[in-house]
């Protein structure tokens, strides 16, 4: 076989192993025909501290500090723990000996007390599985119903072609903890794994896709009351006048905040659990279900009760998407009313402007005429005492007054080209 040594690569992308390697994360567990699972999901718990805090308390390797999965067997029990965006999920895993009864005990019971209660964050699901083999005699579903999950309605069917059964009511407990019951019958330990993981995640996705829904009904009342304040500004908007646009559109601006403030809370949750319902559904597909006569399949289970609530939760958001929308088109629509009568109002404002301009420009005319006269009067009677003296001196033959009426006309034109000359200065 020929090697690959000496082969030269360009260099990897930063992101090319941990994207080859996101294909095997968080794997099934490998279990045997008897075993007894306790699963825990913690909401808002990214801390990986306990998980390593449990290592240490067995002498066991802890994970890597940026992992996301993480597998070992500390003994008495059996670790599986994983690190999703929203939430944290821990399995304990311990063996169940041969004619114990299902859901006798449970395998947190093998973890330390005191660990447990150092855990951070809510629970948001909790399940005890029981894996045994499959009798040979029928099994009886309402005997089952009595004996394993306190006479609740049973919701079960075959999977994986038959090889094996599973069972629950999707209750919790007086323990608090759901239970699921699964009979095994000649699969392989991986097959066994990937089915018991297949329906704890149809529990936890279930469970995560419904936290949209206490959000939908919050909203349904207080869309009606957004829904009332938009038509009553609407139909005031019709016969409003000018002096009460602006009010209108404080109300309407208001009103839009408080829409986009419930939008931006509730948009990541309502497209979450559309995320999560379409998980469901492919997990339940994966099980490959057949029907056990007189029972609800896991299908039929989660259709009948968990679309309903998506189809509430999807329509609140369109609801909520539609009153966003009509309330920014009706602000789009008073705000253009309010800049045209803004543009009306400079539009008079520039005509009285304007008359003003021209009332100034006259008196400005008007002065300037005076001050030619003034200033003409002044510079005559200056040239007439000049002419006077000079006629008493001898020194000009003509008498002053003839020189004072020869000098109006010059002294005119040049005083008033002089005003005029310095009025171009100015306003140049």
């Amino acid at each position: 076989m020929l090697g690959n040594e000496g082969v030269s690569l360009p260099p990897d992308h930063p992101s090319r192993l941990s994207i080859n390697n996101e294909v095997h994360a968080r794997p099934p567990e490998a279990l045997p025909e008897r075993a007894r699972i306790t699963y825990l999901v913690l909401l808002d718990d990214p801390d990986m501290s306990p998980v390593c805090d449990l290592c240490e308390r067995f002498g066991v390797e802890p994970p890597g500090e940026n992992a996301r999965h993480y597998s070992a067997d500390l003994g008495p029990f059996r670790l599986k723990w994983e690190r999703h965006t929203e939430f944290t999920r821990y399995w304990f895993i311990t063996p169940a000996k041969g004619g114990t009864e299902p859901f006798s005990g449970m395998a947190l019971k093998s973890v330390p007390e005191e660990w447990l209660k150092s855990l951070s964050g809510e629970v948001l699901a909790a399940n005890n599985l029981e894996l045994v083999p499959r009798p040979r005699a029928r099994i009886d579903e309402n005997r089952l119903s009595q004996e394993h999950f306190a006479g609740n309605m049973v919701i079960g069917s075959e999977i994986s072609g038959g090889r094996g059964l599973a069972f629950t009511d999707f209750r919790i407990h007086a323990d608090g903890f759901g239970r699921i019951l699964v009979y095994e019958n000649g699969q392989t330990p991986h097959q066994r794994g990937r089915n018991v993981q297949r329906l704890l995640e149809i529990d936890t996705y279930r469970v995560l896709a419904l936290l949209a829904l206490p959000i939908a009904r919050g909203l349904v009342p207080m869309l009606g009351e957004f829904e009332r304040e938009l038509t009553e500004i609407t139909e005031e908007m019709r016969d409003a006048d000018h002096t009460r646009e602006p009010e209108l559109l404080d109300r309407l601006t208001l009103l839009h905040a408080n829409i986009v403030r419930e939008h931006t809370a509730s948009q990541f949750r309502f497209s979450a659990a559309t995320a999560y319902a379409e998980l469901v559904d492919y997990r339940i597909s994966e099980l490959r279900e057949q029907r056990i006569e007189g029972l609800q399949t896991f299908a039929e289970f989660t259709e009948r009760r968990l679309l309903p609530a998506m189809k509430t939760c999807q329509s609140t958001a369109n609801w909520l998407s539609t009153v966003s929308q009509r309330v920014a088109r009706a602000t789009q629509l008073l705000s253009t009313r309010v800049d045209i009568t803004r543009e009306k109002q400079n539009q008079v404002l520039l005509e009285s402007m304007n008359r003003r301009a021209r009332l100034q420009l006259r008196l400005q005319q008007t002065v300037e005429g005076l001050s030619i006269a003034a200033i003409t009067y002044y510079i005559v009677g200056l040239v007439g005492y000049a002419a006077k003296g000079a006629n008493q001196a001898g020194l000009i033959p003509w008498s002053d007054t003839m020189v004072t009426a020869v000098s109006i006309i010059p002294v005119v034109a040049f005083v008033a080209w002089g005003v005029r000359h310095v009025r171009k200065a100015v306003t140049g």
